[in-house]
């Protein structure tokens, strides 16, 4: 099943390269039980980000260059006997505590869904709706890197209509934590917005409300946003399972997002995701 949904985003230029890199033909390219043994492959890597002067967004896809980058971050821990882990704003410990790591990238299906995470901003939308207030028709503007005005679009929308914006406010939770800690921590959630958000998860863990940083206000709002996307989602699908296993498992997601971006992302971050 996870081979189809990669063919789903690979392009045909994706597949001749899976296909030149594994010294394969193009039909074994799209070939749905050979995909991720293609896309895993160390002979893909070297020819997509170890080629000199080959800007590796001129080789393929955005998915498909993700789709590498996470599976080789997933085999690069099947070697590593300690992380450098993300404690802070430009703070980072070593943490032996690796098999969580590895056991969440085990998964075809978890590594797929940060592939296609990661994918997806590369573009990023924004737009405005009509609201009808006490002083009549207003215009509000929302953007897919904005926490709040996602939220504020969730309560504008009809029941049904709010599942997808949901499942994109977890996402984009998961991203800032994931790619830009940092920035995320400190710079993110403005004092304001911060309060905002404080009084609405504060019902959900208020054993947790002494820490009330940016990354923890956003892992938060992301596994509740993750919960209430995966509960409306159709049960049969493969998806439904992922979103319910990354809220509870958010952390760790995080984590895996840390550890790729410190190890492959770091320098190309402002270069290859979109700016609002």
């Amino acid at each position: 099943m996870v081979g189809q949904l990669y063919l789903e985003h690979l392009t045909d230029a994706d597949l001749g390269v899976l296909a030149a890199a594994g010294e394969a033909d193009d039909a074994a390219g799209r070939d749905p039980q050979r995909i991720e043994r293609l896309i895993d492959s160390p002979a893909l890597f070297r020819r997509l980000f170890r080629t000199a002067g080959r800007d590796p967004l001129l080789q393929g896809s955005p998915f498909l260059l993700f789709a590498v980058l996470v599976h080789r971050a997933i085999r690069d821990l099947g070697q590593a006997s300690f992380v450098e882990e993300w404690v802070g704003p430009r703070q980072r410990v070593p943490v032996f505590d690796v098999g969580g790591l590895r056991d969440f990238g085990a998964d075809p299906l978890r590594r797929f869904f940060l592939a296609e995470l990661l994918a997806s901003y590369t573009h990023v939308g924004s737009g405005s709706v009509l609201v009808q207030t006490r002083r009549g028709w207003r215009r509000r503007h929302f953007s897919e890197l904005d926490p709040i005005r996602l939220i504020e679009l969730a309560e504008l929308l009809p029941e049904p209509e709010r599942v997808s914006v949901y499942r994109r406010l977890g996402d984009l939770t998961l991203f800032l934590t994931g790619v830009f800690p940092d920035y995320a921590a400190e710079r993110l959630v403005v004092e304001r917005e911060r309060h905002r958000l404080e009084r609405a998860l504060a019902a959900a863990d208020r054993a947790s409300a002494e820490r009330h940083d940016g990354i923890w206000l956003l892992e938060s709002l992301g596994q509740r946003a993750y919960r209430i996307a995966q509960r409306a989602a159709d049960r049969r699908t493969a998806m439904a399972g992922v979103l319910a296993e990354v809220s509870e498992n958010f952390a760790v997601a995080r984590r895996m997002l840390n550890f790729l971006t410190d190890r492959y992302l770091f320098p190309l971050r402002r270069q290859w995701f979109a700016a609002d």
